[in-house]
């Protein structure tokens, strides 16, 4: 396989929006990971409203809490208060007489108060970036690192029994309009395969994702569903890896799709990333099912290119043993490099050995093999 025909394999750029990153001090909490069904994309939002009783309680984060400054002085009565201030805002708050010092006490203020929080598979309705919907509560983020609070969305409602039947009645009228939208694409011989279709839950508007291999002119297609559906349409072009992304499927792994069950976040990813790994330049081992180069190859690269720092390149020359030796190949995760002299003599030996003095590399003497 030539190295252009490779570049194709490549991304343009990263098809997952980047925002400037602020450290998470200044964040709330709790904050939740939700997933938007349709397009399977991720975000982050926060909820301050009430929570039913049947709800997980789980013990506060790591990072500091603005809500949660001043346990009190007792620290039994300090926890259990501040856990009660936080559930009723309103309700007056005294300080607790201080006891007396015991082991008891100073195990009780080791322990860190308590929250209720929304549980996993939990529906919610948020305003996304396509409109007001329903998102899954996919967990709770006890570490966010470092987040933007500009991308952290707030939950609006725990979605109620009427929501989840409106979604599911929407889920049938998606079907219809599936294949209503796929007609009318092969009436105007549009070039463009369609993907997705979604009903928003309180906006009426209906969400059509589709591909396409250039700038598709699809206002005449737009006029047409207006009049069947009697509503707002909205057509977005999106690349090939998110499609990959909101169909799903099975990578060469066996495993579902990353971009799909494991981050929706899109990287770039390139042939170097292939090479630096020693792995086969064979498209069918190093591309997915959306003829991209495979995700994962992104996920250990970065351990590759610290590791490679201490290494010579393939190709590079030293002298050793009064003779001149040439890298020829380095296994990365074995930590082994293999060597030819122009003795004849072939080596393998430790990567560890190897040391980079004023430009040159030199080699530390010892038993090789």
């Amino acid at each position: 396989m030539t190295e252009e025909d490779l570049r194709h394999l490549e991304d343009e750029g990263a098809e997952t929006e980047r925002k400037e990153t602020r450290p998470s001090q200044a964040l709330p909490w709790p904050l939740y990971r939700l997933a938007v069904e349709h397009s399977h994309e991720t975000f982050l939002a926060t909820y301050e409203g009430p929570i039913p009783p049947a709800a997980e309680p789980v013990p506060s984060p790591a990072f500091p809490i603005p809500e949660i400054q001043d346990l009190s002085a007792s620290p039994e009565a300090g926890a259990a208060g501040s856990a009660e201030g936080l559930a009723a805002p309103d309700s007056p708050a005294g300080p607790p007489a201080a006891p007396e010092p015991t082991a008891e006490s100073g195990a009780a203020a080791s322990e860190a108060p308590t929250l209720r929080t929304l549980t996993v598979g939990t529906y919610v309705l948020v305003s996304t970036r396509y409109g007001r919907d329903l998102c899954r509560v996919m967990g709770l983020i006890r570490n966010p690192g470092y987040v933007s609070p500009d991308e952290i969305a707030r939950i609006e409602r725990i979605a109620t029994a009427a929501d989840l039947e409106r979604k599911a009645q929407n889920a049938e009228k998606e079907r219809h309009a599936f294949t209503v939208c796929q007609e009318r694409i092969a009436v105007r011989r549009l070039p463009m395969k369609l993907v997705s279709a979604h009903y928003l839950l309180e906006e009426p508007k209906v969400l059509f994702f589709f591909t396409a291999d250039s700038r598709v002119d699809f206002r005449e297609l737009v006029k047409d569903l207006v009049s069947v559906f009697k509503m707002r349409i909205e057509l977005r072009q999106i690349g090939v890896r998110d499609e990959a992304r909101v169909i799903g499927g099975c990578g060469v792994c066996g495993r579902v799709l990353c971009c799909h069950g494991v981050t929706d976040k899109l990287v770039p990813v390139s042939i170097k990333m292939a090479k630096d790994q020693n792995l086969s330049l064979n498209s069918m081992k190093i591309s997915g099912p959306c003829g991209r180069l495979l995700c994962c190859l992104a996920y250990e690269f970065g351990f590759y290119r610290e590791a490679r720092r201490s290494i010579p390149p393939e190709g590079a020359r030293f002298q050793w043993d009064g003779v001149v030796f040439r890298v020829t190949e380095i296994n990365v995760p074995a930590g082994k490099v293999r060597i030819s002299g122009e003795d004849g003599r072939v080596l393998v030996v430790d990567a560890a050995r190897f040391s980079q003095v004023d430009g040159r590399w030199a080699l530390k003497d010892s038993p090789a093999r």
